[in-house]
């Protein structure tokens, strides 16, 4: 019984140890996990060649049919796109296209059309999310009101 401690407990003391004990190189099979990509595929080119006042047909020319049909908002197309690297990285992306009528009004999603970035880097906005107008700084506040009461 003495020699079953003794053993446990030199067993227990070297047990830091064993990783640095030279092992074969075992090769274990593993399971196989399958890249999973689901929905529509969605790129910057194909949001940047999207613009305000398109007809549907023509968004479902760049786009393609959308993954979710809305049947109480048939106005609103919603795409996803979504891909799965086992182990590696998960990439979700959703564009939003919002149409009156016919007509393609507004564009929203984790992709913004080119000319929209550089519009929006114009203006600034305040707090309140309300656009400021770059000249703004220029004047004071009494000019402003005089321009707008004159």
């Amino acid at each position: 019984m003495k020699n079953l401690y003794l053993a446990i407990l030199i067993f227990c003391l070297t047990g830091c140890a064993l990783p640095q004990l030279k092992m074969p190189d075992l090769k274990i099979p593993r399971v196989y996990k399958l890249t999973v990509q689901q929905g529509n595929v969605i790129t910057q080119e194909m949001v940047d060649r999207l613009e305000p006042g398109m007809s549907r047909s023509q968004v479902e020319y760049v786009m393609g049919r959308p993954v979710l049909n809305d049947p109480f908002e048939d106005d609103e197309w919603v795409y996803l796109y979504s891909i799965e690297i086992p182990d590696f990285f998960t990439q979700v992306v959703k564009m939003v296209l919002t149409f009156e009528g016919n007509t393609l009004v507004t564009i929203t999603g984790d992709y913004v059309p080119k000319g929209a970035e550089t519009e929006s880097e114009g203006t600034e906005t305040d707090q309140a999310g309300e656009e400021i107008p770059s000249d703004a700084d220029s004047t004071s506040p009494e000019e402003n009101s005089t321009v707008a009461n004159g």
